[in-house]
């Protein structure tokens, strides 16, 4: 059934996809910017809908409170493709610094460029980075907020960490609090994997680091407090979802801290 489930789910969520940048594209290309965020955000509402009809994976956001007003950094874990999209309904303006490439994708990249996205050739410095920067800027001082994933690719859940000293330096210079944000839909929605299993999970939206750090110090913070909450939440995660199937990562992580655990109470 699970397989099953998987292919009817990922059928219906390219069917989503394409139906609404098609269906959409009118009312997305002629309406205000912001109110345009409408067609991603409902996109996104809609697929939370199918994974839970259709696969039987749900979720809840904690602290949302922690969300402060303006512009700053969000910073989630980046495990799967649903992070990429799912926490779109709950920001108000974001923006992401995205591959340039991906504006020459067809409608798609009209698309993400509609939104003020900001594009960077990944092999650019000097002069180039210091203009990405610069942008970047300007959208953060307009009140929106900077999606950064500080390992920067997807990692699987349990796996060590590797974040990216790019995120200090955007903390440093764009002077705006970084909200870090830990979950595990990897667990559900492995990468580069078709399978999604069903169960429950929680999306952890922690304190915001407030801005006057240096970036050394900023980023032990932004580890620490990510990985604490991280590894409570994956221990939290997998004993509330016996029935999900673990990848190596996730089972020698969860043994690692279920010992640690065990020599806490003995002592």
């Amino acid at each position: 059934m699970i397989v099953l489930r998987s292919i009817l789910f990922n059928i219906a969520f390219y069917i989503n996809l394409i139906g609404r940048m098609i269906v959409f594209s009118p009312y997305y290309f002629l309406a205000d910017r912001k109110t345009a965020w409408n067609v991603p955000k409902n996109w996104a509402l809609a697929n939370h809908w199918l994974q839970d009809k259709i696969v039987g994976t749900t979720f809840e956001i904690e602290g949302l409170e922690n969300i402060p007003e303006g512009g700053y950094i969000f910073a989630p874990k980046h495990q799967s493709f649903w992070d990429a999209y799912a926490l779109l309904p709950w920001l108000d303006d974001p923006v992401y610094i995205v591959k340039r490439e991906l504006g020459w994708i067809p409608l798609f990249g009209q698309y993400i460029f509609r939104m003020r996205m900001v594009p960077v050739n990944r092999g650019a410095k000097g002069k180039v980075m210091a203009e990405v920067l610069e942008r970047t800027k300007r959208e953060i001082e307009s009140g929106r907020q900077l999606i950064i994933y500080p390992e920067g690719t997807r990692r699987p859940a349990g796996a060590p960490p590797n974040y990216k000293y790019g995120i200090a330096r955007l903390y440093r210079d764009l002077k705006v609090p970084v909200v870090p944000v830990v979950m595990h839909p990897g667990l559900f929605w492995p990468r580069r994997k078709f399978l999604r299993f069903p169960g429950h999970f929680k999306v952890q939206i922690l304190p915001p680091i407030e801005p006057g750090m240096g970036p050394d110090a900023f980023m032990k913070k932004l580890m620490d407090v990510m990985e604490t909450a991280s590894d409570k939440l994956l221990v939290e995660t997998i004993k509330a979802n016996p029935q999900v199937p673990l990848r190596e990562d996730a089972r020698r992580r969860f043994a690692e801290l279920e010992a640690m655990a065990s020599d806490a109470a003995a002592h």
